[in-house]
């Protein structure tokens, strides 16, 4: 399986609630251009779930019309709530894209590469994109990327 977890883009500061705050202009460009990366070398059935804040879907919709709002994803979810929506580690599909928020994706990935407990800092629009793999008889995962939007 392969997990991609894209942190929204940039979104403006306040706004009626949290979950209503939107990307602001700098944010859309950011969405678009990663993506672009994503989607030149993302599968076809890949499967996109976002959490229901505006930020959250509006950067899923860059990527593509055929994604899922997941309650379970939204700001605070826990490392497991991602881990359980995504199917990890045998996935709900082969290509996960988690569209969410820090710190909860930060908590993902320092759990899954890094045995840890930490939230590892994640850049608005960044993504990491993470295979499972079953070696010596045992689950691991394997960071393929990790890309901030500034560089693609």
């Amino acid at each position: 399986m392969d997990l991609i977890l894209w942190r929204h883009a940039e979104a403006e500061d306040f706004a009626a609630s949290d979950l209503a705050r939107a990307l602001t202009t700098r944010g859309r460009k950011q969405a678009q251009n990663v993506a672009k990366w994503l989607r030149s070398r993302l599968p076809d059935d890949a499967v996109v779930l976002a959490s229901p804040a505006t930020r959250t879907i509006q950067t899923a919709e860059t990527l593509s019309d055929q994604y899922r709002v997941v309650r379970e994803l939204a700001p605070n979810a826990s490392a497991a709530d991602v881990l359980e929506a995504a199917g990890w580690p045998n996935g709900i599909a082969q290509t996960v894209v988690i569209v969410g928020h820090q710190p909860t994706l930060g908590h993902v990935a320092a759990q899954l590469l890094g045995n840890s407990n930490a939230s590892w800092p994640l850049k608005k629009a960044g993504v990491w994109w993470i295979a499972s793999r079953e070696r010596d008889g045992g689950e691991q995962a394997v960071l393929r990327a990790a890309i901030s939007p500034d560089l693609v």
